[in-house]
């Protein structure tokens, strides 16, 4: 909430950026789209960007895909 507000009155200028990142994970076909997309993070404040690799631009802000987590232990 905090971080809301002050992002929104100084926001973050996104100059300090990872290299593009490319998951090259094996998925079924549903997480696929999701998930091997190409993106960039800022360093300063951890928000993922889309980034094209044609045009060489960053795109809109995305959110990062949701894992699914185990809610029974492997072991018992």
């Amino acid at each position: 909430m905090l971080q809301n507000l002050m992002d929104s009155l100084f926001g973050c200028s996104h100059q300090r950026t990872t290299f593009p990142i490319t998951r090259g994970r094996k998925l079924s076909s549903a997480q696929t789209a999701a998930a091997n997309r190409t993106y960039i993070v800022c360093l300063d404040c951890g928000k993922e960007f889309g980034y094209d690799w044609r045009s060489m631009r960053v795109g809109q802000a995305v959110e990062p895909p949701v894992t699914p987590t185990a809610t029974e232990p492997l072991f018992r």
